[in-house]
């Protein structure tokens, strides 16, 4: 099985380290959360197995869902620059525009990633491909204002659905 476009039918045969191949980039460097949800194959649908993965981070220990958010990169940060974001976030990254930033938009990416680090200890995550920079930075200051659990429910959301979209573009129903 290929990290390619996939059917559910090939997922639901997989083994537990095909799956991983196939499925391990859908939670941003992740692969323990599709290993956890082979316990409710068969899939039925696309949106069966987004469950299925939710429920495994929901599951998942706090210091376990706390190293699923820092696993994700800075919006715009030294790892975008460097060009060292996987193709996936280098792909949702881009369709926000936040590859082509001016320097002084990079400068104010940089004080806010560095303000909700410090504050939340986990970098802000966002589902890019539903926003444009402009709005991504309107995200960034109101979530500033968050308590720590607001935030950590408003993260994982953003993870879940980050998933929903990967997943979408990664598996054929058929």
């Amino acid at each position: 099985m290929s990290a390619g476009v996939v059917t559910l039918e090939a997922l639901n045969r997989a083994s537990r380290d095909e799956l991983e191949h196939a499925l391990g980039g859908v939670f941003e460097h992740s692969p323990w959360i599709a290993a956890r949800a082979l316990e409710a194959r068969p899939f039925a649908s696309v949106e069966a197995l987004h469950a299925a993965m939710v429920a495994v981070v929901r599951r998942a220990s706090r210091d376990e869902q706390l190293a699923l958010l820092g696993a994700h990169p800075d919006l715009a940060g030294r790892a975008a620059r460097a060009g060292a974001l996987t193709n996936a976030s280098a792909a949702e990254q881009s369709s926000a525009g936040l590859d082509r930033l001016d320097d002084q938009e990079y400068e104010r990416f940089g004080r806010l990633n560095a303000a909700y680090r410090e504050k939340f200890g986990f970098p802000f995550i966002i589902a890019v491909r539903h926003h444009d920079k402009k709005q991504i930075l309107a995200a960034f200051e109101t979530r500033l204002g968050n308590t720590a659990s607001q935030e950590l429910e408003t993260a994982l959301s953003q993870v879940f659905e980050i998933a929903r979209l990967r997943l979408a573009a990664l598996i054929a129903e058929r």
